[in-house]
């Protein structure tokens, strides 16, 4: 009997298409793993294999190889090349994981007009940054990030944040969730079990927090912000400039309040900048840090003013916690994509960065007018309120907010209620709706107030 026998014609046809190395060990892999080839059979010689499909006998012996490397063949001298005896496991089902709700128009919170987002000018910046870039750049390098985009940040943050940044005291990380969970990380290792949080804000900060071991306790806002006088633990998350959803500000004595309390008890107050460059009305409210940059760590993101795509967000620290925030973000990734820090460096620096968030200012305050002046006509019953900063407003309806909610979902819109940011919502939670006027492209943003109105008519 032929070695090419051994295994009967089955085998043959399987790797008839076989001509190369891989190919060849795909399909003999794909034969052991369907059962076709059962473990105890013995395969042909090289050379009879080799001979039979019109390929290089190298070819197959270096398949064979491969195979009996990775544990899928057997090879003894005198035996021959044997199916491996392995521990056969089931195949698992993997979950269907639901599909995440789109809408026919979108006026979900919490997103730019993404459509906007600088493409050319972006491409122009990384065709500049990349060639200029040195070789060590595209190896590891510090975990705080580059310093050519820590130094240009530091200038901006300066003079449109109002922030005292130093490059030295700058870490750039992939998105403010990680920027959250580092500083949720460092507080945790200097001894805090608490992380104090305004009562209106995103669940998942909330989930973050509670993941690197903190306990998240809500403060009480009203319309001056956070209730500061409330204030207890290691640290605190504030969003000062804006209060995220409500839209409030947080008053001035509040803000000299909070910082002679962290002062007091040794807590860190984290300050998320939220849209803290889109403020309509009046001249931007100048970041919280600058009272105290060693009781204040301010955070920053790029996914409002550029897109949440990027992944990019800065952190500006207090002395005492640059060493455990970068202990942290050494274990978390090391270090934020290069590439990307290279392009935003030179974007920032050759003025594109300035222009877009003028451009999209104005554009978010289009919107915002356009929104209030229908709803002023269509739906005079509907209070609007924070509308002097950000991309969303929030309405006072009358009614249950959720079932508001549900209706438009059902038409195809996208809406959020005041009770799905609340720490504990209860009955008694303010009953209002959050529209998001900076989410849908331009085409679409017609059509999505007319449905919006028609929503709220009913």
């Amino acid at each position: 009997m032929e070695d090419s026998d051994v295994v009967g014609a089955d085998l043959h046809l399987d790797l008839a298409a076989a001509r190369g190395r891989n190919e060849l060990v795909r399909a003999l892999h794909d034969s052991i793993r369907s059962g076709r080839l059962p473990a105890g059979t013995r395969l042909p010689s090289s050379r009879s294999l080799a001979r039979d499909l019109g390929i290089a006998r190298n070819t197959v012996a270096d398949a064979y190889g491969q195979l009996v490397a990775e544990g899928w063949l057997t090879a003894r001298q005198g035996s021959g090349t044997v199916v491996a005896n392995r521990v056969s496991t089931p195949a698992v089902a993997v979950p269907t994981l639901p599909e995440a709700r789109s809408f026919r128009y979108d006026l979900t919170p919490g997103s730019p007009d993404v459509s906007t987002f600088p493409r050319g000018e972006w491409l122009a910046a990384a065709r500049k940054a990349l060639p200029a870039a040195p070789n060590e750049a595209f190896g590891l390098g510090d975990p705080r990030g580059r310093i050519e985009l820590r130094r240009v940040l530091a200038d901006y943050l300066a003079r449109a944040r109002g922030v005292r940044a130093d490059p030295e005291r700058i870490l750039i990380c992939s998105g403010y969730v990680q920027a959250l969970s580092l500083l949720s990380e460092a507080v945790k290792t200097q001894g805090g079990t608490t992380m104090a949080v305004e009562e209106f804000g995103y669940g998942l900060h909330r989930d973050v927090i509670r993941a690197r071991g903190l306990e998240p306790v809500p403060v009480p806002v009203d319309e001056l912000g956070a209730q500061v006088s409330e204030l207890s633990g290691q640290g605190v998350l504030l969003t000062p400039a804006h209060q995220m959803p409500t839209g409030v500000p947080l008053a001035p004595e509040r803000r000299t309040a909070a910082v002679e309390w962290a002062r007091e008890s040794g807590a860190v107050l984290i300050e998320d900048d939220y849209d803290g460059e889109f403020r309509y009305d009046r001249q931007a409210v100048g970041a919280l840090q600058a009272l105290d940059p060693e009781r204040v760590a301010y955070t920053g993101t790029a996914s409002k003013s550029l897109a949440p795509g990027l992944r990019l967000a800065w952190m500006v620290l207090p002395q005492r916690l640059i060493e455990p925030v970068i202990a942290a973000k050494r274990t978390a990734d090391y270090q934020t994509a290069t590439l990307d820090q290279l392009t935003l460096a030179e974007f920032i620096a050759s003025g594109h960065y300035d222009r877009h968030v003028r451009r999209s200012r104005m554009h978010y305050r289009r919107r915002r007018d356009r929104l209030v002046e229908l709803l002023a006509v269509r739906s005079p019953e509907v209070k609007i309120a924070g509308i002097s900063a950000g991309m969303h407003v929030l309405l006072d309806v009358p009614g249950d907010a959720e079932d508001i909610v549900a209706r438009a979902a059902r038409q195809g819109l996208g809406l959020a209620s005041l009770s799905r940011y609340h720490f504990d919502p209860t009955p008694a939670t303010r009953q209002a709706v959050i529209v998001g006027y900076g989410t849908p492209p331009d085409h679409a943003y017609p059509g999505a107030l007319d449905l919006l109105c028609q929503v709220l008519g009913v």
